[in-house]
């Protein structure tokens, strides 16, 4: 299983260049079952005030549904155990409380790498991070 960023899908959504083409395929196999993948409940967040700040409110609610009714991808929630978590990670690793949180939740699930073009998921000792 793979742990996929919030920015996977922002680049899915909105660029029209090579690395949205990457994302939109990779979004595909998962729909397809072909990768299993997860994501945190805070990429809903993150992705809908992306698309809303760059393509309009409208372009950022229809992300948001495309997000919450994807088959095949695995929304794993924000509870005390991952903030619990991801504190340690920001104290450990000098981590923003948001990827801290998507780190968390990727050590949670038992990602096998996070999916990500944030080179701050490098920092991390607990789990790797390959571009898209």
């Amino acid at each position: 299983m793979i742990y996929i960023d919030a920015n996977l899908f922002v680049y899915a959504a909105v660029s029209r260049n090579e690395i949205g083409e990457k994302a939109r395929k990779i979004i595909v196999e998962i729909q397809q079952g072909n990768i299993g993948a997860a994501s945190s409940a805070l990429t809903f967040d993150e992705l809908i005030w992306a698309v809303g700040k760059l393509n309009g409110r409208p372009a950022g609610l229809v992300a948001g549904e495309i997000f919450l009714n994807m088959p095949g991808l695995i929304i794993a929630d924000v509870n005390s155990v991952i903030l619990g978590s991801a504190l340690g990670l920001m104290k450990k690793y000098q981590l923003n409380p948001r990827d801290s949180v998507h780190a968390a939740t990727a050590i949670h699930v038992k990602a096998d790498y996070i999916l990500s073009q944030d080179r701050d998921f490098d920092r991390l000792g607990q789990i790797r991070r390959k571009d898209i």
